[in-house]
């Protein structure tokens, strides 16, 4: 078994109830090896050629002007990302006009998102296409599967969310929470996404098998699938420890079911996702109800 990283070693037999503490300390002490330094290459593709998987940030009128509200605010539809990081999605997001929850339990993470926010402010790297105006990030620091942050949150308050991202370049985030808690995971994605709404998954590390420690723990396609088509039902993964699912009589339809859309290979996505001959081994996938 190879050994260990030193990000692998600090959650080592570690109880999950203290991870927030220790992801807190690593931001503390600087060190941060997830970060990739800018968005979700994968992600910034996808919204940018297949704008049919995802739900437009805001509509327009016959002129082409965004459609607003009474009082004059621009109608914008809301984006989650949990395990923001250092927050270089949540601007992606904000500058295609999604008003924008990015959530982290670090403190202090959110403190560097918020830093990272002013200085690009003094770029030109988050641009927004031409007739979209700029949404609005709200920097969170709660616990993702905590009630109390969503009061008041995502469309129209509601506490759910148009568009939800799971990966980012912070903690990639479903490949950063210990096996046994993925279906925790599903459950609560399930209850937080809007109606019509897309959950857009980068799917890494790809084929890591689950013997290997995380993290990042291992995922595939099929792990996907078995979680968000039954939310909250554990999956049984073959002995071999190849992270492959065992395959189980198919249950009856659920209400709850999460439906995957598309399952696309993207042309780019950050050197951790690419294999030595530069072929990229990440997958991106869209879900909705």
């Amino acid at each position: 078994m190879p050994e260990l990283t030193p990000l692998q070693k600090a959650f080592a037999e570690l109880d999950p109830s203290s991870h927030a503490d220790r992801w807190d300390s690593l931001y503390r002490d600087s060190f941060h090896p997830w970060d990739r330094q800018g968005p979700s290459l994968a992600l910034a593709d996808l919204l940018l050629q297949r704008p049919d998987l995802v739900p437009p940030s805001q509509e327009h009128d016959t002129r082409g002007s965004p459609l607003r509200s009474e009082t004059g605010a621009v109608l914008r539809r809301s984006a989650l990302i949990p395990g923001c990081g250092l927050g270089h999605d949540a601007l992606l997001l904000a500058s295609f006009g999604y008003d924008v929850w990015a959530l982290d339990v670090s403190s202090k993470g959110i403190e560097l998102a918020k830093e990272n926010e002013k200085q690009a402010a003094q770029t030109d790297v988050y641009q927004s296409p031409e007739g979209i105006e700029r949404g609005t990030i709200h920097w969170v620091v709660a616990d993702f599967f905590a009630d109390d942050w969503t009061k008041g949150a995502g469309a129209e308050g509601s506490g759910k969310f148009d568009l939800i991202f799971d990966y980012t370049p912070a903690r990639k985030f479903l490949c950063a929470l210990p096996v046994d808690m993925r279906p925790r995971w599903a459950q609560r994605m399930a209850s937080l996404l809007a109606h019509k709404g897309r959950l857009v998954c980068l799917e890494f590390p790809s084929g890591k098998p689950l013997t290997e420690h995380g993290p990042p723990w291992g995922v595939n396609p099929e792990v996907y699938e078995a979680l968000l088509s039954a939310p909250g039902e554990p999956v049984h993964y073959d002995a071999s420890g190849d992270g492959s699912v065992v395959s189980l009589p198919s249950p009856k339809p659920r209400a709850d079911s999460i439906h995957r859309l598309s399952l696309i290979k993207p042309l780019r996505t950050h050197p951790a996702g690419t294999a030595e001959d530069g072929s990229v081994r990440d997958f991106i996938s869209v879900w909705s109800w």
